[in-house]
């Protein structure tokens, strides 16, 4: 994995199969397909409305503007095809302690289970670790086997600490020491 910049000083991460970069305007239609295949047990606010939001052109602002999408999580794209396929990265998310950030991945259903997320966790974590974090934390559904395995093959381990959500299940709080 190398770590390199580009100008403005943005996050650009390697690894043998991927790039790790900022989201460009063009590929909010790519956020936009994450959001609609989440599955319906995740909380409303994380899905598409019953109005159509986030649209294309909301998620497209929201890259122009650095907001989160643009800023925390980084697009990954697979070297060979050039397509980008889902995100990973470090977000503040203020549910942990102050200077551990939360690692965060998705990927587009059509792409799973080819080991992108382990490669791309792995490359944010081997960031992390260069640029002085300590410990990061991660929060996943006990019913998101799938993450939770990902989560598992990076070191990360379950905590105690879970929030119990009636209607869309426990979230756990998993962490890892650098």
């Amino acid at each position: 994995m190398t770590v390199g910049a580009v100008p403005g000083s943005e996050v650009v991460l390697e690894t043998s199969r991927l790039l790790l970069r900022p989201w460009r305007v063009a590929e909010a239609v790519i956020q936009h397909e994450l959001w609609t295949e989440r599955d319906p047990r995740v909380p409303p606010h994380r899905r598409i409305d019953a109005d159509g939001h986030p649209t294309v052109a909301e998620l497209e602002s929201s890259i122009r503007t650095d907001q989160l999408w643009s800023s925390g999580l980084l697009a990954i794209e697979r070297k060979a095809s050039r397509d980008v396929i889902g995100y990973c990265g470090l977000v503040d998310s203020e549910r942990g302690a102050a200077g551990e950030p939360e690692l965060a991945f998705e990927l587009l259903r059509r792409v799973q289970r080819q080991g992108y997320a382990t490669e791309a966790s792995l490359a944010v974590l081997e960031w992390a670790r260069s640029s002085g974090y300590e410990r990061l934390w991660a929060t996943v559904w006990d019913w998101n086997t799938a993450s939770r395995r990902v989560l598992a093959k990076v070191g990360f381990t379950e905590t105690e600490r879970k929030e119990v959500d009636a209607v869309h299940g426990t979230n756990l709080f998993t962490t890892r020491r650098l």
